[in-house]
């Protein structure tokens, strides 16, 4: 016979058992969705679903009716009159007339010549022009003064010489942009460009790609980023984040190390929109905390502590980060009583995010005025059902951390409502830090530090353009036509002609339909 105690001993033991095979199978779901499931995180929550936060009386009761997750039926966007046209407006356009062979031209009635009496239009064609390259060989003349020359004061001068991007180099402004434009607005390696230069008629080494890259961005691209840096901590608003590179001959640490790319960038409603990378080794709080010096004012990040070490700031923490937390904890069978808890989570950030694209159009003021009478009580609701439900979480599962994540940030995910011009998410800088995370996937790594450098100063500079609507490569070759010889070091007032904002920049580098 066993004993109670026993019997009772192994009853715990199947408990804990059962509870280890459900955070082993979740675990199981959650690493095969991300390894073969969509990385969207759109959820199938249909917007406009909780009815039941219309008013702030019922809202605010925490055993209010869950929320569901339903499915949206797929449509297909409908094509407008003339989209055809609208699409390819600010392209030129060249107008071929198809006419009949001289031979042709008389009547096969009575033989008479013909004659024209109008033209009908048929149908537009896009041609593509292939790329092709010139060889530029630059000389100057030199003059002399025929009168001076018989004196013995001769006089001779010598024409002007734009300035080269790279010294005793075939680099020109428009190569270097082109090169630098395809590996990190369309992430394309070097040794893919290698491949697409020799097709065109030039063996160009990858090294001296890479080369050009790292002169250029030292020497022209990050004085203007400096600046930029300087603009940016004088504004108000900053959205930060931060992911890894891969960095090889980094003195003193293994290739294999995970070094980091950090992204720094004015919120939305900025009318000087500004993006900067800095590549450093570590995670370490002392960057932000050293790049944001002298910065007051709101910081939109993530929950990562590092952040904690930048003074004088007030951080705003981003729900989308939390919806997130909830969408891992979702089981594969969203109807099975496992969902309900993530689902209602869900549908609760889904409503605060509906609520927001309703006020995008408001002013910062009216903005807050509406967030306290429209979202306070939403948010108000969340933390109840938090606070209730937040105890019947298996405990190590992944809805107990994403509860936890959202109890323990309470304080920072409620920082947006003092301010209309906050955001509620940080997606910007998660935004504008994906075109590297893009282009990593296809280069891998930074072949150097110096090229790490010189790969955040670019980023900077092309992600700046296109949040300023400028074309990326013209802003490129605008600044390596026009800086070089410029004496910005003894007059730096001369870098803000340069800036993506100045008349010059707009006029010469505007996007296409921007």
């Amino acid at each position: 016979m066993y004993t109670e105690a026993y019997v009772k001993q192994l009853e715990d033991k199947i408990a804990l058992l059962v509870q280890e095979n459900k955070r082993l199978h979740e675990s199981v779901e959650f690493l095969t969705r991300k390894l073969f499931g969509r990385s969207s995180e759109k959820t199938s929550a249909v917007i406009g679903q909780l009815h039941l936060f219309d008013e702030a009386e019922e809202v605010a009761v925490p055993t209010i009716p869950e929320p569901t997750l339903q499915e949206i039926d797929k449509y297909r966007r409908k094509k407008f009159k003339g989209q055809r046209m609208e699409l390819l407006k600010d392209l030129p356009h060249d107008k071929v007339i198809c006419r009949l062979d001289d031979e042709d031209l008389a009547c096969p009635q009575c033989n008479n010549p013909l004659f024209t009496v109008g033209e009908e239009f048929i149908r537009t064609e896009v041609e593509y022009i292939p790329a092709k390259v010139r060889v530029i060989d630059y000389y100057r003349e030199s003059y002399e003064c025929r009168s001076c020359k018989r004196t013995d004061n001769p006089y001779f001068e010598k024409s002007p010489m734009p300035y080269p991007v790279v010294m005793h180099s075939m680099a020109s402004p428009s190569s270097v942009a082109h090169v630098m434009y395809q590996k990190f607005v369309n992430a394309l390696p070097l040794y893919r460009q290698e491949k697409d230069w020799e097709n065109l008629g030039i063996k160009l080494s990858r090294a001296t790609m890479a080369n050009w890259i790292i002169v250029a961005s030292r020497d022209w691209l990050a004085p203007i980023v400096k600046l930029l840096r300087t603009k940016l901590l004088q504004e108000k608003y900053i959205h930060a984040d931060e992911t890894t590179v891969q960095v090889l001959n980094e003195e003193g640490r293994k290739n294999t190390t995970d070094s980091y790319m950090w992204v720094y960038g004015t919120y939305n409603g900025s009318k000087t929109p500004i993006r900067i990378f800095e590549y450093q080794q570590t995670r370490s709080g002392k960057h932000p905390q050293e790049f944001l010096k002298g910065f007051r004012g709101y910081l939109h990040v993530d929950a990562y502590p590092g952040y904690n070490k930048v003074p004088d700031i007030t951080r705003c923490f981003c729900w989308s980060h939390v919806r997130r937390h909830f969408i891992d904890a979702l089981p594969k069978d969203v109807s099975s009583p496992e969902a309900t808890l993530p689902s209602i989570a869900i549908g609760y950030c889904n409503k605060l995010f509906e609520i927001e694209t309703q006020l995008e159009s408001l002013t910062p003021e009216e903005r807050k005025i509406q967030r306290l009478e429209q979202e306070k009580p939403v948010l108000d609701a969340f933390w109840s059902w938090v606070e209730a439900n937040a105890d019947l979480c298996l405990p190590k599962s992944k809805l107990a951390a994403a509860m936890n994540y959202a109890i323990n940030q309470k304080e920072g995910l409620m920082t947006y409502l003092e301010d209309g011009n906050c955001s509620i998410s940080n997606n910007l800088a998660e935004n504008s830090i994906r075109p590297f995370t893009v282009g990593r996937r296809n280069w891998l790594f930074s072949g150097s530090p110096k090229g790490a450098d010189a790969s955040a100063a670019v980023y900077s500079i092309v992600e700046t353009a296109k949040a300023n609507g400028l074309n990326p490569y013209e802003y490129l070759r605008f600044i390596f036509k026009n800086l070089p010889g410029v004496q910005f070091g003894q007059y730096p007032e001369f870098l803000e002609d340069y800036l993506p904002w100045s008349p010059d920049a707009q006029e010469f580098c505007k996007r296409a339909g921007s």
